[in-house]
């Protein structure tokens, strides 16, 4: 096989992006059936599997599993603290803590997968392009994704959100776009690390267009490092959307929510109502453990 020229368009234009993901370079082989059967058996995996899965119960069947109507209000139980009545104790208005915690975890586990395979597949695509195009578009590409990296992913969130409104489907489109360069800085990498490979000396010999070549031939072959990239932006979406929530920019009150019930009972903390900010926050923090232990896990499998 002929090694690749200069002019071809899989050689990469110089680019203040970087390498990218060192991670993600490292598992850009495919992974085999052997590694899945090691990985289901990863103890870290599994812990963190069993949490996700207990919030995706709670996300589905919330209303019917919660002790208690998480809206009810009990205004003689106000502040009342973690007792066999109300085993996360009740906020300022009275509503049952577990009950809301339970219902919440819907719309965080609705908005951050969504949001992320958003970014994920957009991010993807401009990335295979990156990688494998490179000259002028390259460099065209990496300036507009070195501008979006410039500023925090929270505070970009943040600006659309005040200039279009909350709403389910626009956080979903804002974490998206925010996540799209993250992704497409890592699969752009991994794209590199394979350009100078046979296989994709073969398939130009063969007269395969360059969609075939990139979703046909690069694609399956990026396609772990690109699977690590999602679960660790899926962490990332659990803080972002909490995040906005606790600003006052995420899901509209009352509807329970981790980041909002944060916010609204924080200032009661001085006070002495624990309780109130602690539980939501260890939720919100199970999660996050929960996703990066299976990142973790699918790491150093695929990097095996």
């Amino acid at each position: 096989m002929t090694n690749i020229a200069a002019t071809d368009p899989l050689e990469p234009s110089e680019s203040l992006l970087g390498p990218g993901s060192a991670a993600a370079v490292a598992v850009t082989a495919r992974a085999t059936p052997a590694q899945w059967r090691l990985l289901v058996r990863k103890p870290t995996f599994l812990a963190g599997a069993a949490i996700v899965v207990f919030w995706i119960v709670c996300a589905i069947f919330g209303h019917a599993i919660a002790p208690d109507n998480p809206l009810a209000q009990q205004l003689l139980a106000t502040n009342a603290g973690p007792s066999g009545a109300h085993w996360f104790g009740t906020d300022q208005l009275g509503r049952d803590m577990l009950s809301r915690i339970i219902v919440g975890a819907r719309d965080i586990l609705v908005i951050t997968p969504l949001a992320t395979l958003l970014g994920t597949v957009a991010g993807t695509a401009l990335g295979l392009a990156m990688g494998y195009f490179g000259g002028t578009f390259d460099l065209l590409a990496g300036r507009l994704v070195e501008a979006v990296l410039a500023l925090p992913s929270v505070i970009i969130a943040f600006l659309f959100v005040v200039a279009v409104g909350a709403s389910t489907p626009t956080l979903i489109v804002i974490i998206g776009f925010v996540f799209t360069p993250l992704i497409a800085r890592t699969v752009r990498a991994a794209v590199l690390s394979e350009r100078h490979l046979d296989y994709l000396s073969a398939a130009r010999l063969l007269g395969e267009n360059p969609a075939r070549i990139m979703f046909g031939e690069i694609l399956p072959n990026v396609l772990p490092a690109i699977l690590v990239e999602f679960t660790v932006r899926l962490g990332y979406a659990v803080f972002t959307v909490a995040t906005l929530s606790f600003l006052g920019f995420g899901v509209p009150p009352p509807t329970p929510d981790w980041g909002s019930d944060i916010a609204a009972n924080y200032i009661v903390l001085p006070a002495g109502y624990w309780w109130e900010t602690l539980f939501p926050a260890l939720a919100i923090a199970s999660l996050v453990v929960a996703v990066n232990l299976i990142t973790d896990s699918i790491e150093q499998v695929l990097s095996s």
